[in-house]
C-alpha cells in the first residue's frame, strides 16, 4: 500500500526550468489533498567571503543588504505563484491552492537547510528538480540534488528538465 501524502515539500532554485518540478507538486497535491510547502534557499557568504563585503559595506548594511534579499526573494516567489495559479487553475481550485501553500525562504547552504526543512515540516515527499545549473556541472544529478539524495529519510523526486526546454534565463513572469 502506497503510504498518504499530506506534505509535499517542493524545492525550487526560481529558475524558469523549476517550473516544470511544480507542475508534479501541484499534481501531487490535487491528487492527494495535500498541502505544498514550497522552499527555496539564498546561498549565505562563507564567513571568510563576507569579512572583506562587512568592512566595505559595514556590518548594519551588509546585515540590511542580506535582509532586504531575502524579503525581496519571498516576494518574488508570492508573485510567480500568483501569476501560476491565474494562468493554470479557474475560480474554486485556484482559491483552493493558494490556501494549501505555504513558502518558506532560507538563508545557508541548500542540501543541508532542503534535509532541515524535510524533517522539521515532517513532509511525505520532496519534488525538486534538476536545474540548468547543476546539468551544466555534473552529468546526471546536481550538487544540491546528490547531496539531499544522498542524505534524506524521506522519499523523494527529482525531475529531469524536459528536452528542449533548457533555459538559463529568468524573467519575472516566469512561473515557479
Amino acid at each position: 500500500m502506497i503510504p498518504e501524502i499530506k506534505r509535499i515539500l517542493y524545492v525550487t532554485d526560481l529558475s524558469r526550468n523549476a517550473a516544470y518540478a511544480f507542475r508534479y507538486a501541484v499534481r501531487f497535491m490535487k491528487s492527494f489533498d495535500a498541502e505544498i510547502i514550497i522552499l527555496t534557499v539564498v546561498r549565505s557568504f562563507s564567513p571568510v567571503d563576507q569579512v572583506p563585503v562587512v568592512v566595505q559595506m559595514g556590518e548594519d548594511r551588509f546585515r540590511k543588504a542580506r535582509e532586504e534579499t531575502l524579503k525581496d526573494v519571498l516576494t518574488r516567489l508570492k508573485r510567480r505563484l500568483e501569476n501560476y495559479a491565474n494562468k493554470e487553475l479557474q475560480g474554486d481550485e485556484r482559491k483552493k491552492m493558494m490556501e494549501m501553500i505555504r513558502i518558506e525562504v532560507k538563508e545557508g547552504d541548500p542540501s543541508v537547510e532542503i534535509l532541515k526543512a524535510a524533517e522539521k515540516e515532517d513532509v511525505d515527499i520532496v519534488i525538486m528538480g534538476a536545474n540548468s545549473k547543476e546539468v551544466l556541472k555534473y552529468t546526471f544529478l546536481g550538487g544540491v540534488t546528490q547531496r539531499v539524495l544522498r542524505h534524506i529519510r524521506k522519499p523523494a523526486l527529482v525531475v529531469p528538465i524536459p528536452r528542449g526546454s533548457f533555459e538559463l534565463s529568468f524573467k519575472e513572469n516566469d512561473t515557479l
